[in-house]
């Protein structure tokens, strides 16, 4: 099975290094230097890593056969796939892989359907769980522990604690720095 576990940015330097915007809970082990990895585009790849550091709490990538900014700048974008058995499982108990979670059902603590999840999205500074309802919309959840406080592999289902707003625009606490007047 195919993961993504990495989009590369933009270029670093003079010599092929690349910024990387890492989608892994174990960059050590995907991103580490020897690792061949197929990209998005294919066309692109596949890409060896030759070296990695981190600068400025950034990790920087260098590829072999990319040896100036110009091969480097040509890779902004190209997504990362390492191969991974599908039995494979994260050492930390409280990381999964995005194919663990998909079509997992969400409910809430009370036992209420909220949907299914249809899609993780991987952002800077956190995830985000995409939940088709059952009405067909979509809910954004933050996969944070405070509102996901339980993932249930076996009983294939997602426990929720929506703080009030989330799940019903109606139920949203307004805040407003201004007073009326």
């Amino acid at each position: 099975m195919q993961l993504v576990v990495a989009r590369i940015g933009r270029a670093h330097g003079i010599k092929g290094e690349v910024t990387v915007e890492v989608r892994t809970d174990e960059p050590e082990l995907r991103l580490a230097p020897g690792a061949v990895l197929a990209t998005d585009p294919s066309s692109v790849g596949p890409l060896t890593i030759a070296t990695g550091r981190v600068h400025s709490g950034r990790l920087l990538l260098r590829f072999e056969g990319v040896t100036d900014r110009t091969a480097a700048e040509a890779l902004r974008n190209t997504l990362l796939i390492a191969e991974v058995d599908p039995d494979e499982v994260p050492e930390d108990p409280e990381e999964f892989y995005d194919h663990q979670l998909i079509d997992l059902d969400v409910v809430t603590r009370d036992g209420t359907t909220v949907g299914r999840i249809s899609e993780i999205s991987h952002l800077p500074y956190q995830d985000l769980l995409v939940v088709e309802r059952p009405d067909g919309s979509e809910v954004l959840i933050p996969f944070v522990a405070e509102i996901v406080p339980e993932i249930d592999l076996e009983e294939q289902r997602a426990v929720i604690e929506p703080p009030a707003g989330l799940l019903d625009d109606s139920q949203a606490e307004i805040a407003s720095g201004r007073e009326d007047s």
